[in-house]
């Protein structure tokens, strides 16, 4: 970014609604609130916590950050009070930057902190005037930004220095903060650009979450080209003709997102033949795209470049590519997920971690320049997925299981099988279903609960169910429990299905049987099988 403010500082860099922010314009503001982190004590190394709807000023937050030699760390203001806590005891933020909506959540999640005595939190607002709360206390404003100099400060930060931290869905129902360095983000960043051919004529999406890792190269593949950014307001997910419509108006060049939200697209039937004439390229990360989707997008497409990206966020962004070579001739046909980017190495092992032979299954691995060196200050964690390699790509040698099953095709493309665990992607979120599981047992009324999911036709990709026990002679609704656990997890991760029982159905060794309520959950939803549960619903 700071290169393209001195070639092209009068070229817009982000655009939002009917503003245009110009490289030279962000250079200096992140310039000033950088010195204005550097001036308030922040030290090298330091979290900065950034509780900001996606727009301009959560942007500009990020990269002030980083010049501040900073760590910033998005946080979601859909999530629960409860989770936004346990991220701030996490990662100890020395500053929070807030706008109105991200004030109320953090204000709330602060409610039981003993700030005083563990978490030294300063709070900065991206608005004219004061935020408002119960325990917090602004000190600073986005309109005193004037008072400190527009000029760069000199910065120390190296390759193997933190850049951002992005809290995941944990098994244990504490988020899982995951470490990304500069290094991580520069090398998938230098092979996009250069292998999608994105420069400065281009009009680049910016769909994903600010605390979703594909929002990482939306942001700095776009800034390292020197293209337009135009982020997409989250309202727009729910309004799919005005999603279409956008992508037509802002004349975009580059796409990408989920698959969820092209199934929803394909749902609505938006786009017309021929459509979205300025679009080079299309691409999906982050769950598997059904191929009866992908087949009315190169349709309805035929000019656009349909790219398949692979990877967790514990690689950063990607590791893996397929750009489709025609449009599949069936809807049985599969997607690989490919080869390894330049830099990354995929491998297929089995517990030993040895390589299997093409054609069998065993577990997904990823090494090379984009994994990240770990959990945030939990060696435990990562030293259960993270292991020294036998070789490959990765200076460090090391190697991440991704938890997901695949196997290598004989034309030397990696087909994707599925999770090996309980973790899944739904809407395009990474959710441990183990978390959920957490929540429902601190509620008091339930004396037995599961969480399991099935594969759907619809834009989710997994329907999250939950079978239940209440407590003898209490009468608790679903809208209840949806209710309570709301106040726990995140809107995303709540079940949208739900069956009541006397007592959860067992396997022989006395556990759970998790394929016979995946087999009931899978019965309800389907009309002509209704009867047949009608007795346990």
């Amino acid at each position: 970014m700071i290169r393209q403010a001195e070639l092209r500082p009068d070229g817009g860099a982000i655009v939002w609604q009917d503003e245009t922010i110009t490289y030279g314009e962000l250079d200096r503001v992140t310039n000033r609130l950088a010195a204005m982190f550097r001036e308030s004590g922040c030290q090298p190394g330091d979290r900065i916590g950034i509780a900001i709807v996606k727009s301009p000023a959560a942007i500009i937050c990020m990269i002030a950050a980083l010049k501040a030699d900073c760590v910033y760390v998005p946080i979601d203001t859909e999530s629960p009070a409860s989770r936004i806590r346990k991220i701030i005891e996490s990662c100890r933020p020395v500053w929070i930057m807030t706008d109105a909506k991200g004030a109320k959540r953090v204000d709330d999640s602060l409610m039981n902190v003993a700030i005083d005595n563990t978490i030294q939190i300063q709070i900065g607002s991206v608005g004219a005037l004061p935020v408002v709360g119960n325990r917090l206390n602004t000190l600073f404003c986005f309109s005193e930004l004037e008072n400190y100099p527009d000029i760069a400060i000199p910065g120390t930060r190296q390759p193997d220095d933190a850049a951002h931290i992005l809290f995941t869905s944990g098994s244990t129902g504490t988020p899982k903060g995951v470490v990304i360095t500069h290094q991580n983000v520069t090398s998938f960043v230098d092979w996009g650009v250069n292998y999608f051919g994105i420069d400065e004529t281009d009009r680049v999406s910016g769909h994903a979450p600010l605390h979703f890792d594909l929002s990482t190269f939306d942001i700095y593949g776009t800034f390292a080209a020197g293209a337009e950014l135009h982020p997409v307001e989250p309202e727009m997910n729910l309004l799919p003709q005005k999603l279409a419509q956008f992508i037509r108006e802002r004349q975009l060049t580059q796409w990408f997102s989920v698959p969820s939200i092209l199934n929803y697209l394909m749902k609505f039937d938006v786009v017309d033949d021929g459509d979205f004439p300025s679009l080079k390229r299309l691409m999906w990360c982050g769950e598997v795209l059904p191929v009866p989707t992908l087949i009315y997008f190169m349709q309805k497409l035929p000019l656009v470049e349909f790219t398949n990206l692979y990877g967790p966020t514990e690689a950063t962004i990607a590791s893996s590519y397929y750009t489709m070579p025609a449009c599949p001739a069936s809807e049985t046909e599969t997607t690989p997920i490919g080869v390894a980017c330049d830099g990354e190495e995929l491998s297929i092992r089995n517990e030993r971690l040895e390589t299997v032979a093409p054609g069998e299954i065993g577990d997904l691995f990823i090494g090379g320049v984009g994994l990240s060196p770990g959990y945030w200050e939990d060696l435990e964690k990562t030293a259960s997925v993270f292991f020294p390699g036998p070789g490959g790509l990765d200076t460090q040698n090391r190697i991440y299981k991704t938890g997901d099953l695949a196997r290598l095709r004989e034309d030397g493309q990696i087909e994707f099988l599925g999770r090996a665990d309980t973790q899944i992607k739904s809407r395009g979120y990474r959710i441990e279903l183990g978390e959920i599981e957490t929540a429902l047992v601190s509620l008091p009324y339930l004396d037995e609960s599961a969480i399991v999911a099935i594969d759907t036709d619809g834009f989710e990709n997994k329907v999250i169910c939950c079978a239940y026990v209440v407590q003898p002679e209490l009468n608790v609704s679903p809208a209840r429990i949806r209710a309570d656990l709301l106040q726990l997890i995140p809107q995303y991760m709540l079940p949208a299905d739900w069956l009541t029982f006397d007592m959860l159905p067992k396997n022989a060794n006395g556990k759970i049987h998790r394929p016979r309520l995946r087999e009931l959950f899978s019965l309800k939803r389907n009309p002509d099988a209704s009867k047949k549960v009608k007795a346990l619903d």
